[in-house]
């Protein structure tokens, strides 16, 4: 038995969409599926970004496409997959990574905020999913990986917004998989705990941020799913920080 293989998939050609990938954790994910010989498309808002992970992953030989794209606009959407289509051909790999959070009380905060919140957290990754499928469908195969939080299934105060957000990626989620079921496409959510990025910076200013996870732990879980035979799936994954309490 090849021991190599258990751990590091070989995702030689596969093309694979991240969003979000700029920064944090999407761009740990992107380096890593690059790692693993994939051909990565990578969407954020802010090309700058994009371009210092394109030129990351090139100077370390792998592919890559830097796409700028609001999520949260569904023709961007569509474009960022016409773009991928035009570069390496259909997309095999889906990682709906791109998010926000604004955080505040319930009692206090503008609902126009919560809008902007579920356009980028549940409506860019709703229509990800959808051209996603599109393309997947006919090839009968395909992986979708979504990235919620701890709060999909937890809440804290002052994230009420960011919490539905998250709340709806997994039940998303939930309905991809046994939508993508019968097509051969496997669909999967993972919910972080505490991880050492902007965002969670803004969220949770109380954290000693020495003790969070890092983004690249989180791409290790990406690989993970990604190394499981096509006879296997994993439907959620949840990961913490050690130091958090159990369950």
């Amino acid at each position: 038995m090849d021991l190599q293989s258990l751990c590091i998939p070989d995702l030689a050609d596969r093309i694979a969409i991240v969003t979000g990938a700029g920064r944090g954790i999407g761009r740990s994910i992107a380096l890593a599926l690059a790692a693993c010989r994939a051909r990565v498309v990578l969407a954020a808002r802010r090309e700058a970004d994009l371009e210092r992970v394109r030129a990351e992953i090139e100077r370390d030989g792998g592919r890559a496409v830097a796409v700028p794209a609001d999520i949260a606009d569904a023709d961007a959407v569509r474009r960022l997959f016409a773009r991928a289509d035009a570069e390496y051909g259909p997309a095999q790999i889906l990682i709906n990574n791109a998010g926000i959070g604004l955080f505040g009380d319930i009692a206090e905060f503008p609902i126009e905020s919560l809008d902007q919140v579920m356009a980028v957290n549940v409506r860019g990754a709703f229509a990800a999913c959808q051209e996603a499928l599109k393309r997947m469908i006919p090839a009968k195969s395909g992986d979708i990986i979504n990235i919620s939080s701890v709060v999909g299934f937890k809440g804290y105060v002052r994230q009420g917004a960011y919490t539905a957000s998250k709340h709806a990626i997994v039940g998303l989620t939930k309905t991809l998989a046994a939508e993508a079921q019968p097509h051969g496409i496997r669909a999967a959510v993972i919910c972080p705990g505490g991880v050492d990025t902007d965002l969670v910076g803004e969220a949770r200013p109380d954290l000693d941020r020495s003790i969070l996870m890092k983004p690249e732990d989180i791409a290790r879980v990406v690989l993970f799913l990604l190394s499981i035979p096509r006879r296997a799936t994993v439907d959620c994954v949840y990961i913490r920080r050690f130091g958090s309490a159990p369950w």
